[in-house]
């Protein structure tokens, strides 16, 4: 059977397939699939940017859906706590993170050199990579735009450059261990996340603070949730286009 709450939210709206389609970045023909092969479903992405478009519940133009009231529920299970500011998380939060991880290991920054200086750290890195676990840092090109732009944002300038190469100064004794990963990103980055398998830490960044001075979300993927995995998705996203490196000095190619 086609989505007929579909077809009749469009109809309502006003607008024509092609309109809508052109609003949704897609082709009309996806649109008329979504209408008249319930199976082709569209990415949970459009399904979010259809229901704003045509002013419905997700769940009702797919029922199947959960309602943005269960999804809030979801979303408020996984926050476990938010911090003011980085600089008031419990030091021993970051080691006790990563000391958790069985499965995935992720470091999302532009520097995060305070954490290079963390000798227990970098301990918690050396006793993953022998247990096989994989780990991996993501790190802003320093010779990037992105890094050059946060880097005036902050105030700071080219010291934002400075303080990546000093980080990968700092983690020269990681480089080589057998499944630890560097990598250098040119992305903006919103966030900065720390993930040891289904805890993250999310350290918001401001325009015109330092990132030590931003929010920090502590949060934890519960069923149902949405919050966790959507920073995720985002890791996942950087780690696929970041630049490989197999050494502190290893910065030539890059994409700046």
């Amino acid at each position: 059977m086609a989505n007929e709450r579909l077809r009749g939210a469009i109809i309502e709206s006003g607008m024509t397939l092609d309109q809508v389609a052109e609003r949704l970045g897609v082709s009309a023909k996806t649109v008329e699939r979504w209408i008249n092969d319930p199976k082709r479903q569209p990415y949970r992405r459009f399904k979010y940017a259809t229901a704003s478009l045509l002013q419905r519940e997700m769940s009702y133009l797919w029922p199947e859906e959960r309602t943005s009231a269960e999804v809030t529920e979801a979303g408020n299970a996984e926050l476990i706590k938010l911090y003011p500011h980085r600089s008031v998380v419990p030091n021993r939060l970051w080691t006790q993170l990563y000391a958790s991880a069985q499965r995935s290991f992720d470091v999302l920054v532009y520097s995060g050199f305070w954490l290079t200086e963390d000798a227990a750290f970098h301990q918690v890195v050396k006793e993953k990579s022998a247990a096989g676990i994989p780990v991996r840092f993501m790190l802003g090109d320093p010779d990037s735009a992105a890094v050059a732009v946060r880097g005036a944002d902050e105030g700071i300038g080219g010291a934002m450059a400075g303080k990546i190469r000093n980080a990968l100064v700092n983690y020269a004794p990681l480089f080589g261990l057998p499944g630890v990963e560097f990598r250098l990103h040119s992305t903006t980055l919103y966030n900065s996340l720390y993930r040891a398998d289904d805890q993250m830490l999310a350290n918001g960044h401001l325009y015109g603070v330092g990132a030590y001075m931003a929010p920090v979300l502590h949060i934890q993927r519960v069923a149902g949730g949405e919050l966790f995995d959507a920073y995720a998705e985002s890791i996942e996203r950087v780690w696929e286009s970041a630049r490989p490196i197999t050494s502190p000095t290893d910065l030539a190619g890059s994409d700046a």
